[in-house]
Order: C-alpha cells, then structure tokens, then sequence
C-alpha cells in the first residue's frame, strides 16, 4: 500500500541519476534521500553493468539493433542500459513493470528519474508510459535540482 498520507511514489534509475556510473550513493545523496522519503516515497531502479564491454562491442545502438534483428520473435527485448551496457529481458518485462504494482497499491503520481530516456534507451519505456511523470537527467546534482523543485519549494 501507499506510505501514510502519501500517493505519490518517485522511482530512480541509479547509474547516472542518483550517482556517476558505477558509484556508491555517498553519504550526501543518502541524507537527500531520506528527506525526500518524508515528503513521498522512494524507490530506485535499474539494471546490471558489466566491466568493459562498450571496449569490446564498440557503438551500443548499433550493437542493440543488431541483437533485435538476431533474435526477433524470440519474446527479448534489448536495450541500451547504463554507460557500458546493455539490458536483455523478456518482452513486458521492461522498467513499467513495476507500474502495475505501484497503481493496485494506490500510488496516484510516480515521478521517474532516468538518463537513458532516448528510444533504444532502457528508461524510455518508463520515462513515456501515461502512468509515470517522467524526467530525464543528466546527473546527480540535476536530479537533486529537479526534485527541490518538485518537493521542497
């Protein structure tokens, strides 16, 4: 169910969003974090990042574009994902999964936080969907300044 009092649920991608790719939420960020828990609920999404692979593949798009051809009609989605990888899940499987779930527990308003909102990106599925406020970040400090905005003014 929804936290007491509240309706409004805010859910952030990490790598890029909450903190530079493949770093820790540091003290600061947690304190922020928990200040914006009094006001609405949080949650943090987001997928796996593997070691040196933008090396190895060279252009993402072009690479996920290639595995969507190889493996169409096999029920996969690829996607962009953090700065150095790619996302592979069922098709439906994707970020607004979790949108059905926070609806039937009586979230009215889910603010998204993401940096991958480009088409081929793994947020733009959730950045777009009707239910989700989205908005597309480009660093820590700019998801801080969106959501003083949004909360704290």
């Amino acid at each position: 169910m929804a936290a007491p009092g509240s309706s409004v649920l805010c859910l952030f991608d990490v790598d890029g969003t909450l903190t530079a790719p493949r770093q820790k939420i540091t003290a600061e960020m947690a304190d922020f974090l928990q200040k914006l828990r009094k006001k609405v609920r949080v949650g943090v999404v987001g997928g796996s990042d593997f070691d040196k692979v933008q090396e190895q593949l060279g252009d993402d798009e072009k690479f996920v574009a290639d595995l969507q051809r190889e493996f169409a009609g096999k029920g996969l989605t690829f996607s962009i994902g953090g700065q150095i990888s790619f996302d592979v899940f069922p098709d439906g499987w994707d970020k607004t999964y979790c949108l059905g779930i926070a609806c039937n527990d009586g979230y009215k308003t889910i603010y998204f936080f993401g940096d991958k909102t480009m088409p081929g990106g793994n947020d733009y599925e959730i950045y777009t969907d009707s239910r989700t406020v989205g908005h597309s970040v480009t660093s820590p400090e700019d998801t801080r300044r969106i959501c003083e905005e949004l909360f704290f003014k």
